[in-house]
């Protein structure tokens, strides 16, 4: 773990950019970018790193408000002017690399989607090492009230997180509340006690990160926060738009955004550089704005 990394994600100001759409989401995010599935031409995930690569090397993904990125495993794979994605980011923008482990979503069951099976997850950490990854990111979601169901979901995430610190790295938990839960404030009242009880065995020195839907009730996280196990808490958009996600956001002290949709939303191929760069800026101002609250 690079201690330099742990201590920017632990203490400075920002927030997380996620850029970790995978095959499942990539047609939907070059869609709204202006990319039809026709231009693809069997090169889909050419089509989407050239869309991350403008993004991160815009001058608007600056250091002094994005602390890290998201990748999905085929960018972590790609290079960005000749050099990995993770190193460029780190080396060349100051921002900490993360990736995206899981492998979606298993079907329904007592209101909750558990995670599939994340096969060769070793091999996978082992890549990321040598990737200079800092981190990690996998996510299930939590549809219903369920206890047994969101018991299910935090028992997995901290199984399968402990695995990944284990190997050196800083997970982050991402038990998402879907956010049409019809009583989402009681299933997060719910997940927020398992995961009291899982912190409270975790050995002495295991870091991890949570990233959760923006709660219902503001400032539900803050006692998790000051654990000495949680690096930081952040939060999805989760399908609000940017202005909902930030007003909500800005509602939670310390908690900060780690948005996908919300930031990427303006963005369009057509745009000029000029054009590109001051939407993406004013999407990071935003975001930025209402995670230092």
């Amino acid at each position: 773990m690079n201690q330099d990394q742990l201590k920017r994600m632990q203490h400075d100001k920002g927030f997380i950019a996620a850029l970790d759409q995978s095959g499942g989401s990539t047609p939907k995010a070059l869609k709204a970018y202006g990319v039809d599935e026709s231009a693809y031409n069997g090169e889909m995930f050419t089509r989407v790193h050239e869309m991350r690569t403008r993004i991160i090397k815009s001058p608007s993904f600056d250091k002094k408000e994005i602390l890290a990125a998201i990748l999905f495993e085929n960018t972590m794979d790609r290079k960005i002017d000749g050099i990995l994605t993770a190193d460029f980011l780190w080396e060349k923008k100051g921002i900490i690399p993360i990736l995206k482990v899981d492998k979606g979503l298993a079907d329904e069951k007592n209101g909750v989607q558990l995670m599939k099976p994340i096969d060769g997850l070793n091999a996978l950490l082992d890549r990321a090492n040598e990737r200079h990854i800092f981190g990690t990111k996998m996510r299930s979601v939590i549809k219903q009230a369920n206890e047994a169901g969101i018991r299910a979901i935090i028992d997995q995430q901290f199984e399968v997180g402990m695995q990944i610190v284990r190997k050196g790295f800083v997970p982050i938990l991402e038990p998402e509340v879907d956010i049409h839960c019809p009583d989402k404030a009681k299933a997060e009242e719910i997940m927020l006690g398992c995961m009291k009880e899982h912190l409270a065995k975790l050995p002495a020195d295991a870091k991890i990160m949570f990233k959760v839907t923006i709660p219902t009730v503001d400032n539900l996280y803050a006692e998790i926060m000051k654990d000495s196990h949680v690096v930081r808490v952040v939060a999805l958009s989760g399908g609000y738009t940017m202005d909902d996600a930030n007003e909500k956001l800005a509602r939670n002290h310390g908690l900060i955004a780690s948005f996908s949709r919300a930031l990427a939303q303006e963005l369009r191929v057509s745009q000029s550089d000029a054009e590109f760069d001051a939407v993406l800026k004013k999407a990071v101002d935003s975001i930025y704005r209402a995670s230092i609250t």
